[in-house]
């Protein structure tokens, strides 16, 4: 049964100039206990879907489509009901941790306070609760009596996570927990992460930057650029053999462990997100794409089926990818077969095309990835807010294995 389901939610900005489109049309469903990552550069809708899920986002922010928790929807709820079930029914850990607490007050005061808010616990219950969530999360318990500054970020991020396991909240969204920490912090995090969610059975909702921890911590997968999901499917899945041009430049935006020449020779994904206020017609992703056929600038694009449990927003998932304006001028005739992709922009496939392999291996080629786990600022009641964007690259212990050939 699903816990959250998401129904063509699309959320709208409003400035000076006219509106800004943030998030398009998205539909996605996460099952109880399952852990869904949430994918993409700065600027493609993440966040700012991850706070219209608990309703978070700034007054000019117009949201429209369903959010259905346990059945019901959040876009609906009268204020009252909303703040009951802020951080007793889903909680979030903001990204940038330092911005999100209050600096006047000491940590234990606002870990306890979503427990007296809603009547989980009397004063003296809230201090005993306070000292296990702080063990809990590797802090001394005597650390509650310290202020944020007196904390590392490191720590600081983890009080975060011990304020959103306060009221055992049945859904944590995680917009960007390593956000600013060094490495090793980094892995910390998302290892005392990965142990509570499966601990106390919580589904979650991660937002990271990076294909590979995602594939590691969360059970599906969902890619998002200019606003709209243009991938998703089980995320060992989509990390080793993604469909999507724009998922495969994801994946390989990191070096391949142990490989020298990954390293020399960084691949990246040529040009900038696309305005949007001005976006390109057809396809979004087309002008980044170094396989696009004429008709992706103008075509209706939508998440056609890519294999089992699997969608993507790529013609080239379709049995017959071209139409006429993408032939030869003079041919007449419309290919048998898609463009195979693993061969480059002018390979040919008698099947499918697949992005997820290079030259010298077979099309629907494995690649080893290791088994994940089975998934201003804001006030929401308690005294935190959002914190501020920012990129985070995050050490991770899994080894990646990647095709020799990528996206420019």
């Amino acid at each position: 049964m699903s816990l959250l389901q998401l129904r063509d939610v699309s959320v709208t900005y409003r400035v000076a100039s006219g509106e800004v489109p943030a998030v398009r049309g998205v539909s996605l469903d996460l099952a109880a206990g399952q852990a869904l990552g949430v994918a993409g550069e700065s600027g493609s809708g993440k966040s700012t879907l991850a706070m219209a899920l608990l309703r978070l986002l700034p007054r000019d922010a117009r949201v429209t489509g369903e959010i259905l928790l346990d059945g019901e929807d959040v876009l609906t709820m009268k204020w009252g009901r909303l703040r009951a079930v802020r951080w007793a029914s889903a909680s979030v850990v903001f990204q940038g941790a330092q911005h999100a607490l209050n600096p006047v007050r000491r940590i234990e005061e606002q870990i306890a306070e979503p427990l007296l808010v809603h009547g989980k616990a009397t004063a003296a219950q809230a201090r005993r609760r306070v000292a296990e969530l702080l063990e809990q999360v590797g802090l001394p318990a005597w650390r509650g009596r310290n202020y944020p500054h007196e904390l590392s970020g490191g720590q600081r991020q983890r009080v975060m996570i011990a304020m959103a396991l306060a009221c055992s909240p049945r859904l944590i969204i995680a917009d960007e927990p390593t956000t600013a920490l060094d490495v090793m912090i980094q892995a910390q995090v998302l290892t005392l992460i990965r142990s509570l969610i499966a601990e106390h059975g919580i589904s979650m909702i991660m937002i990271s930057h990076d294909l590979s921890v995602l594939a590691s911590m969360c059970d599906r997968l969902a890619v998002m650029y200019a606003g709209q999901v243009v991938e998703h499917g089980p995320s060992r899945e989509v990390f080793a053999g993604a469909r999507h041009p724009y998922s495969r430049a994801l994946s390989a935006a990191f070096p391949t462990v142990g490989d020298p020449a990954s390293r020399l020779a960084p691949r990246g994904l040529a040009g900038d997100p696309p305005d949007p206020m001005h976006l390109p017609s057809g396809c979004s992703f087309h002008p980044r794409c170094d396989v696009a056929l004429p008709s992706c600038a103008s075509r209706p694009i939508e998440l056609w089926p890519a294999g089992e449990e699997r969608r993507a927003a790529c013609v080239h998932v379709l049995p017959d990818p071209a139409l006429p304006e993408d032939l030869p001028a003079g041919s007449g005739e419309v290919p048998d077969g898609p463009e195979d992709l693993s061969n480059g922009p002018g390979g040919r496939a008698d099947g499918p095309g697949d992005l997820s392999a290079g030259p010298g291996e077979p099309p629907n080629g494995a690649h080893a990835v290791p088994a994940g786990a089975g998934g201003g600022g804001v006030e929401i009641g308690t005294g935190t807010g959002a914190g501020e964007q920012g990129a985070d690259a995050v050490e991770h212990d899994i080894p990646v294995m990647r095709p020799a050939k990528e996206v420019q």
